[in-house]
């Protein structure tokens, strides 16, 4: 083997693994360019004609019913369970240095800044965001999406813009209830085996908790909203020739979701933690 062909052999695994970087980058850059552009498009048509027509409002309530208040019993009994579940692990903890008074504390700081916006997020994005998939994949499938485009009607203002009007509505308010329900299941914790009283429990609630505990679920929650929405949509959109692309496509929706969402958690707690350090 010549010296040329000795230093091509070598650099070749090294050169093959940077194209492979930065396709995947390519990749990646694309994805989120489209979902930025899907986005602008639905924010764009929800401004200009805000939801003014009777049909129009009449699809945004129905999606606000099918993604918010259908989805409120699961994300009532998830969250209650989950907040026994962070009382009982903080007791643990806190019986031995002797503060269980903060036990209140800890369940509705947890529930409000992470776990509420977080599970009642990734609650909708199996029940709304795979749906939303499947949905318009189904539609391009059957070529219905090409059906609106001959009568004169934008597929993006007609499909997504009342779903993302929805899902910026019902977001926040499914995390309120699902903070409450969260404090509620720490509360029988604290009164059947914290030693709290329940008018003991609610106070030391509210003396934990600050306004700002509260708002950044709520921000969060509006932002996830948007992915969820946005996520959803421009799989279905994306969606290839036959019945089994749904599939991958509704998979792909609710995989890509989560992702997107703990990563904007990730940098929500980031950029709080550090505009406010040591809170």
């Amino acid at each position: 083997m010549s010296p040329t062909e000795s230093i091509r052999a070598r650099t070749s695994p090294v050169v093959a693994a940077l194209a492979g970087v930065g396709a995947g980058t390519e990749q990646v850059l694309a994805y989120l360019g489209g979902l930025a552009e899907l986005v602008g498009r639905s924010m764009a048509s929800l401004v200009v004609s805000p939801l003014k027509r009777g049909r129009s409002l009449q699809r945004a309530v129905h999606q606000a019913t099918l993604a918010g208040v259908r989805a409120i019993p699961i994300i009532t009994l998830i969250t209650f369970f989950v907040g026994v579940i962070i009382a009982l692990q903080g007791a643990y903890g806190l019986r031995r240095l002797g503060a269980m008074q903060l036990v209140a504390g800890l369940v509705a700081i947890s529930i409000t800044r992470e776990l509420g916006p977080l599970v009642a997020a990734i609650v909708v994005i199996g029940r709304s965001g795979s749906s939303f998939a499947a949905e318009i994949g189904a539609m391009r499938v059957t070529e219905e999406l090409d059906a609106l485009k001959t009568m004169a009607l934008d597929p993006v203002a007609f499909l997504v813009t009342p779903k993302l009007a929805a899902m910026i509505v019902m977001m926040p308010c499914l995390v309120m209830w699902s903070d409450l329900m969260g404090v509620m299941g720490g509360a029988l914790f604290g009164v059947t085996g914290g030693g709290f009283t329940p008018g003991g429990y609610f106070i030391a609630t509210c003396e934990a908790l600050a306004v700002r505990d509260v708002t950044t679920g709520l921000v969060k929650s509006m932002v996830f909203g948007i992915v969820v929405t946005a996520v959803g949509c421009y799989e279905g959109f994306s969606t290839g020739a036959g019945a089994e692309s749904v599939g991958r496509s509704t998979t792909s929706a609710v995989v890509v979701s989560i992702l997107l969402v703990v990563l904007i958690d990730l940098a929500f707690t980031f950029l709080f933690y550090s505009a406010r350090p040591g809170l």
